[in-house]
């Protein structure tokens, strides 16, 4: 006897197709201008031409697509975590890359990538079942942290780039991005049903829109782009595999594999359906099958998206077959740049003001989470403190580009663990975590017990 409707998970369920088209959209529009950023930053630093940059954001798309799609459909025992996840480039990927390439060439970077795509493979089993190492206590930590650090580059896409710029910060900017984020509220506080659940699509379109007469938008970009463009494999020759290389892109990968699995955990928490270690074992081989893509096709490793995991609290909207939709439309732009470029042209500000709003709702997932702990006579408040503390120190030491600074001068493999504020939460949390909940027997300490 089948099911009926009423009995299909959330998460299973499937929106009529014009729901469904939208959805994904708005998906597809919160992701977008993150996970363009990672190469324009990185064809910018290395000095890359025009239409080179044009290939990696392409690629990126593409590739992110297909992530994407496999997230949320899944491939047999494989790959898939089959909940709504959206796959994005990883910003951890931007300093290696640009050390490798300038010390080896961009043959070094793409084989350093393909090697730690098939790394990333071997251990994603394994690295799931340290799932029970991440119990509200740490998860909580890190999505907290995750919320917080991130809104970092939110404040750059609303306020630009360059604290030194002369128009850094100008009022027009800001005005337009608060203007967008009182629009979120308004229509999270009087529309209901399926338009309030597009409400942060509509405030993306509003603002687009407002900032025509203000001379923020430029379809120049559309006119230009070609209809179709796929970039060859391997596009800058023959992948090398210099030592060094690889082995910074392995660790790469396990700091992604550390935030992936925070957002993972967050999703299953939202959607009502924990994942199981198999179930993140699949999420994690993913991330490494996007690096063996992004390798070959001159992309870059993917991991999940915090922001749409925000956009999955703030809308209610579990299924995973949106983010799918979403991944279909991630291919099509990948393949058509005048589509991509038609995105491209929503000003920052206006993305911007509704990243900010995605990031903080990670962040609020986090607090829910902490509120599952039981903090009374035991040392769980001196933990979440200590890796707030200690975590979040690399967000607020940035140079004028808003590049992290704190640990400039060790060594570099410990810049590509430590750079990350969501790692080194990670790794405070975690050993904590062990240390007082796990190793030997807990001794109740004094300075916390009740009165």
């Amino acid at each position: 006897m089948s099911s009926s409707p009423a009995e299909v998970h959330p998460v299973d369920q499937r929106p009529p197709l014009p729901k469904l088209t939208l959805l994904g959209l708005q998906h597809m529009s919160i992701m977008y201008a993150g996970s363009v950023a990672v190469p324009l930053v990185v064809g910018s630093a290395l000095k890359l031409d025009a239409a080179t940059i044009a290939l990696l954001v392409n690629a990126d798309l593409l590739v992110a697509g297909i992530a994407t799609l496999i997230q949320a459909i899944g491939i047999g025992k494989l790959f898939g975590v089959r909940l709504p996840v959206v796959a994005g480039a990883t910003f951890t990927v931007v300093n290696p890359m640009i050390m490798i390439a300038s010390q080896y060439g961009m043959q070094a970077v793409y084989g350093a990538m393909l090697a730690s795509g098939v790394f990333g493979l071997l251990i994603a089993k394994p690295f799931a079942k340290m799932i029970r190492f991440f119990p509200p206590l740490v998860s909580g930590t890190l999505l907290v942290v995750i919320g917080i650090s991130l809104l970092g580059p939110g404040v750059g896409l609303i306020a630009g780039h360059d604290t030194e710029a002369p128009d850094y910060a100008r009022p027009a900017n800001i005005a337009l991005a608060f203007g967008v984020i009182a629009v979120i509220i308004l229509f999270t506080r009087v529309l209901r049903g399926f338009a309030n659940q597009i409400g942060p699509l509509l405030a993306l379109v509003i603002g687009l829109v407002a900032a025509i007469p203000m001379g923020l938008v430029s379809f120049k970009g559309v006119a230009d782009a070609d209809w179709f463009g796929l970039a060859s494999p391997f596009h800058f020759g023959p992948p090398t595999f210099p030592i060094a290389a690889v082995l910074s892109m392995c660790v790469v990968m396990l700091v992604t594999y550390t935030e992936s699995t925070a957002d993972l955990v967050a999703v299953g928490e939202i959607t009502g359906r924990p994942p199981t270690d198999s179930d993140l074992a699949r999420g994690l081989a993913t991330d490494g099958l996007s690096a063996i893509l992004g390798g070959a096709m001159n992309s870059f490793p993917d991991t999940a998206f915090a922001q749409n995991v925000g956009l999955v609290r703030m809308t209610g909207v579990r299924s995973r077959w949106v983010v799918a939709m979403a991944g279909g439309l991630l291919v099509l732009m990948g393949l058509v740049p005048k589509v991509g470029a038609f995105v491209s042209a929503v000003p920052e500000p206006v993305v911007g003001a509704v990243a900010v709003v995605m990031f903080a709702m990670v962040a609020v997932v986090g607090v829910q989470n902490l509120k599952k702990v039981e903090f009374s006579g035991n040392h769980n408040t001196f933990i979440v403190a200590v890796s707030f503390g200690v975590g979040l120190l690399p967000a607020f030491s940035t140079n004028r580009f808003g590049s992290s600074i704190f640990f400039q001068h060790f060594p570099s493999w410990l810049q590509t663990i430590c750079g990350s504020p969501i790692t080194v939460a990670a790794i405070v949390a975690f050993t904590l975590n062990l240390l007082f909940n796990h190793l030997g027997k807990r001794r109740e300490p004094d300075l916390l017990k009740a009165p």
